[in-house]
């Protein structure tokens, strides 16, 4: 009986431990922000408060990113004004990479250029945790709180490709 006890007890842990490392940057305020678009018109995150805020770190060259773009923009079209789909855009994507990957994704959400200082505020990057992969998505709720994060991986697909945020957008876009 100890045995299946302790079996049980590893396989919580085991399936705990994704999730753990999900929410690495989660459960604190979100940094705050003013980025530029395309337009040069200069986006706060305080325009967005009382709105659920996804925050998407992308690179336009990312193939993956291409693909989770698509996804969250259908996600977030599901909730209305209620949620806010924003995409951050890092270096080296230029002026024409991100115009570009605009028109051929059909984006009206905004694209916002980042020197990689926010990226960096949001990941608490330092000298011992130098990059970050994308896409990387944060969700703020209407406090401005980060209530999740994901770092694309194969067990977070579903977050980017799939319905993974939809329970979470559910409870939050209320």
């Amino acid at each position: 009986m100890r045995k299946l006890t302790l079996l049980a007890v590893a396989i919580c842990v085991m399936l705990a431990l994704p999730a753990l490392a999900i929410n690495e940057h989660s459960n604190r305020r979100a940094p705050g922000w003013s980025l530029p678009d395309t337009n040069f018109k200069f986006h706060d995150l305080m325009d967005f408060r009382g709105k659920v805020v996804l925050i998407e770190f992308m690179q336009t060259s990312c193939p993956h990113c291409q693909e989770a773009t698509q996804n969250l923009k259908k996600i977030a079209g599901r909730y209305g004004p209620n949620v806010v789909l924003i995409h951050v855009v890092n270096p080296p994507s230029s002026m024409n990479d991100v115009q570009s990957y605009i028109s051929k994704n059909q984006i009206a959400s905004p694209v916002l250029f980042d020197s990689g200082q926010v990226a960096a505020s949001y990941l608490r990057i330092t000298p011992a945790n130098p990059g970050f992969d994308v896409p990387h998505l944060f969700v703020v709720n209407k406090e401005g709180q980060i209530v999740n994060d994901f770092g694309y991986s194969p067990s977070t697909k579903d977050f980017f490709f799939g319905n993974a945020l939809t329970p979470i957008l559910d409870k939050l876009a209320k």
